[in-house]
């Protein structure tokens, strides 16, 4: 990521590109912030947009991929035709009907699936589908789509290209144009959102988002708070206690990464942290805590460059092999652990 400075004069570069909007456009509607391919909050708002994928977990077991309509099923050998998501209740309507049966939900194929990341892929037989399921859960703690939160479109995105210096703005009608957008964005090009965004949270309430911020807060909300997200109830004392960890991502006014490039971390039931490089350690203490409803995780270290650590995190998400953390004050620095 580039120095914070050479990131300032460069968003500093692309508001003025947009700055000759529509005077129609006030203040608060235009873009607060720019982000790239590396930001946290671009890879957030990828999730969003992925494919929903739960609602069908009854029926193919899986929450990276889910059956393209329309299919079938038999349950109870009673065929039921599955044309759009409110077809699922008549699946469950038909299994709580009765005790006495074997409520095995039998798939007719051929089945196209589809990919959280949209791709399509036709399934032939059940061979197929218990070959690509297993495929699947070998990879249990994948980041997955975050469910609760549903982006209502058209969005504009302003792009500033460093590359060639050149200024456009598109317009995104779906959530799969969305996460495509996303994908293909390349380390040259700066993104805007222009607020305000109107969103949908899981308890169907419309709301909006005036800020890059904003936008992370409800993307938080929705991972606490929304049923389909916490499928696996976990405990972060347990998790961080298991195995070494490494440092994938810290950006604190500017992305530092690089100087923990080799750490290993291993976190102790005493409370006590280890973090070694070639072969040299150093040991400090971590503290995990709720302040006003929120898991904190402060660290504490002696030496220059580790003691820049020491802070109350806030906790973002996690699962077994992925702790995401930040901090917010004037700015927003992020802290990343992955199991090594």
């Amino acid at each position: 990521m580039l120095s914070f400075q050479k990131y300032l004069s460069i968003a500093a570069i692309f508001l003025l590109l947009f700055s000759c909007q529509n005077e129609s456009d006030d203040q608060d509607n235009t873009a607060q912030g720019t982000i790239t391919n590396a930001s946290p909050l671009t890879s957030y708002l990828q999730r969003v947009a992925m494919v929903q994928t739960v609602q069908d977990n009854l029926i193919d077991g899986s929450t990276y991929c889910t059956i393209k309509f329309p299919y079938t099923v038999t349950v109870n050998n009673t065929q039921i035709a599955i044309n759009s998501a409110a077809d699922y209740q008549k699946v469950i309507d038909n299994i709580n009907a009765s005790n006495y049966d074997d409520d095995i939900v039998k798939i007719d194929f051929p089945v196209t699936m589809v990919y959280y990341n949209y791709i399509e892929k036709l399934i032939p037989n059940e061979a197929d589908f218990d070959t690509l399921i297993d495929y699947w859960n070998q990879y249990p703690d994948l980041l997955s789509k975050i469910n609760g939160l549903n982006i209502n479109y058209p969005i504009i995105i302003n792009i500033y290209n460093s590359a060639n210096q050149i200024g456009s703005s598109q317009t995104i009608i779906s959530d799969q144009a969305f996460f495509n957008f996303i994908k293909n964005l390349n380390a040259s090009q700066y993104i805007s959102l222009k607020y305000p965004i109107s969103i949908v949270d899981y308890h169907g309430q419309t709301k909006a988002v005036n800020t890059n911020l904003d936008f992370e807060n409800a993307i938080k909300y929705a991972i606490d708070y929304c049923p389909e997200n916490n499928i696996v109830t976990l405990n972060l004392n347990e998790v961080i206690t298991k195995g070494s960890w490494q440092i994938p991502y810290y950006f604190a006014d500017s992305d530092k990464t690089s100087s923990y490039s080799g750490y290993s971390f291993v976190f102790k039931s005493d409370n006590s942290v280890t973090a070694t490089k070639a072969g040299i350690s150093e040991t400090g203490q971590w503290e995990s805590t709720v302040q006003n409803n929120v898991r904190e995780l402060k660290l504490t270290f002696s030496s220059e460059l580790l003691s820049k650590l020491n802070k109350s995190w806030k906790l973002f998400e996690f699962n077994n092999s992925q702790i995401r953390l930040r901090d917010v004050n004037n700015s927003t620095n992020y802290l990343y652990f992955e199991k090594q």
